[in-house]
């Protein structure tokens, strides 16, 4: 019997050697892209680049098509360029390491931080506002209603259903 149990004690000790041997850790892949392709670092900056450049692209695009719809005059422009300046988004690059540090802090002071932050954001919104009433005065009757249905659509064109309402019932209450 001891031999028995020393041939399977044996055999047990040769396979969990063989078994760590076999189960190593792998090593460390590079993250993925969308489809299954290694991307690096520098790809992944080089992507956010061009994002950047595509929607910074669509903006210029969007704002010299509302000067054209407007049909601007010279003493209409400074107010137009200091609604279109006031509009831009103020954060940067640094958006993600304050997200890292607020996320550090102890609740009280992380909802002071927000606090703060949404103090900010009514400034500039407030800002916003009185770029947008400077811009107002020095518009037509005509200019205004153009700016009304082009420029300030709250939230855009949104796609999907309105509140869940599918099939006749979403239709009735769109119309």
């Amino acid at each position: 019997m001891k031999t028995l149990h020393k041939n399977v004690l044996i055999a047990l000790t040769a396979l969990g050697i063989a078994g760590a041997a076999v189960a190593q850790t792998a090593p460390v892949q590079p993250q993925e892209g969308r489809h299954g392709q290694a991307v690096s670092a520098e790809q992944r900056a080089a992507f956010k680049a061009e994002r950047q450049a595509k929607r910074a692209e669509w903006q210029a695009q969007r704002e010299a098509k509302l000067r054209a719809e407007l049909k601007l005059t010279r003493q209409q422009e400074p107010a137009f360029a200091a609604f279109i300046a006031a509009g831009k988004p103020a954060q940067g690059p640094q958006a993600r390491a304050e997200h890292e540090k607020l996320a550090a802090l102890p609740a009280p002071q992380r909802l002071q931080q927000q606090i703060e932050r949404q103090k900010q954001r009514t400034a500039r919104m407030e800002a916003r506002l009185a770029a947008l009433n400077n811009l107002y005065a020095v518009l037509t009757p005509e200019q205004k209603q153009v700016l009304d249905s082009k420029a300030m659509r709250f939230g855009g064109r949104h796609h999907g259903h309105r509140g869940g309402q599918h099939g006749e019932r979403g239709a009735a209450l769109q119309s």
